[in-house]
């Protein structure tokens, strides 16, 4: 269920239910939905305040943010400190390895999004690794 804030065409608001927002779209379409004022069935969806949590609510979110960003700093300095850092030579680099042009070996660095899918186009084995700032540590 979700909860629209609704405008009829006279600028009176009222909140109304609906199963999903495409079970609005149809029922407003079909003249289903009428303001509670003056009986209006041109219907719009009002423009709403973004629902914040706070409290308890929030605290799971934050624990699982806390998680994700202590495994990712985890992930980073593991990378850093068994990899070797060819920067933005990553892309060429990793084909060099994958067509055993030079040693074997793990590396990371930069690429771009179509280096990157070319690489992968390929069949040469890499991940994009979201990295946290410095300043977050």
């Amino acid at each position: 269920m979700i909860v629209f804030d609704l405008q009829c065409s006279r600028n009176h608001r009222f909140e109304a239910w609906f199963k999903d927002g495409a079970a609005f779209d149809g029922q407003a379409a079909a003249g289903e939905v009428t303001c509670p004022e003056c009986g209006d069935t041109r219907i719009a969806k009002a423009p709403m305040a973004p629902h914040l949590a706070r409290g308890t609510e929030a605290e799971p979110q934050a624990k699982q943010a806390l998680a994700v960003r202590e495994a990712l700093h985890e992930i980073r300095r593991v990378v850093e400190t068994t990899c070797d850092y060819v920067g933005d030579r990553f892309a060429d680099e990793a084909r060099r390895i994958h067509y055993g042009e030079t040693a074997k070996r793990d590396i990371y660095g930069e690429a771009t999004v179509d280096e990157a899918r070319e690489l992968v186009e390929e069949g040469v084995k890499v991940a994009p690794v979201p990295w946290p700032r410095r300043e977050d540590s």
